[in-house]
């Protein structure tokens, strides 16, 4: 079954064919600013690949209601908002289509054919411009009573601040910013890590600071669910010595606090910046098929 997948973002869209396998015939296009222009440029896809396709699913930013056939919650795309969604869409394809929360996807896409996959109880924590993540119990994904579940960034962390606001490689550029009295934003998380390695003192420390503020999160997200794993999606997970600098950092958590029961596992996602489209897709066919 083909199905054709969207990832909904604030600055692209993203999409590609899912053949069972795969996801093939790989594209984006600029987010546009309205949505018939959005819905236009949606279309224009699906009509290169109509023969094809026998679905349509997507990735979402946003609290994805499906009752309500709507989406809820904030997100830079405010126009895909609190209006029946789900019918227009599918009004415009003549197709059944699938819509979930983007960390939702990403999460369902690990758990069914990625890092995560053969466990039943996972925390996916997406490390981006913020923190957010997805919850399985029993191999489901449990959203919660308000469709929160997974909204680890909102998390109080250290001195009244959020695990988003301190966790993530973007805040650590942001703080090395501020330290060298440079403008706003001048200097990227990837650049912070970079300037560590080539011995600038403030960058080594801000890099510890994000290893240790991420590390703390973790902890806090394995003790309130204890899942068999952690996954960690987000650009930063493909940094080679993140998993290796976070696990030093849990080892010492949990020795400081004698838990002596079992080593919580941390792994990087298996499908980076695929996630997203492969869990849409996993998700039209965990409700379609």
């Amino acid at each position: 079954m083909n199905i054709l997948a969207f990832d909904l973002g604030g600055t692209a869209v993203k999409h590609g064919i899912w053949n069972g396998k795969d996801i093939v015939d790989k594209g984006q296009f600029k987010t546009p600013e309205t949505w018939s222009e959005m819905k236009a440029s949606l279309l224009a896809v699906f009509n290169e690949k109509e023969d094809l396709i026998e679905g349509v699913a997507f990735s979402a930013p946003g609290v994805v209601d499906e009752t309500r056939q709507m989406i809820g919650g904030i997100s830079a795309i405010p126009y895909i908002h609190r209006f029946n969604i789900f019918l227009e869409l599918e009004e415009l394809f003549h197709l059944p289509v699938a819509i979930e929360n983007d960390a939702n996807c990403a999460g369902l896409a690990e758990i069914h054919e990625g890092a995560a996959k053969g466990n039943s109880e996972v925390a996916f924590v997406v490390v981006g411009t913020g923190i957010g993540g997805a919850i399985f119990h029993q191999g489901e994904l449990v959203k919660g009573t308000h469709l929160y579940g997974g909204e680890f960034g909102l998390m109080f962390l250290d001195h009244g601040k959020t695990f988003s606001e301190l966790g993530t490689a973007v805040q650590m550029a942001k703080r090395y910013c501020k330290r060298k009295e440079l403008e706003k934003d001048s200097v990227s998380g990837k650049e912070v890590f970079e300037l560590a390695v080539s011995g600038d003192s403030i960058a080594k420390e801000e890099v510890g600071h994000f290893y240790d503020y991420l590390t703390k999160g973790l902890f806090n997200i394995q003790f309130s669910l204890d899942p068999e794993v952690i996954v960690l999606g987000g650009g930063v997970s493909a940094k080679q010595e993140l998993i290796e600098e976070v696990n030093q950092r849990m080892e010492k958590l949990v020795s400081h606090f004698k838990l002596k029961d079992f080593t919580p596992k941390i792994v990087s996602c298996h499908y980076q910046n695929d996630a997203n489209l492969v869990g849409a897709a996993a998700n039209f066919l965990s409700k379609k098929s």
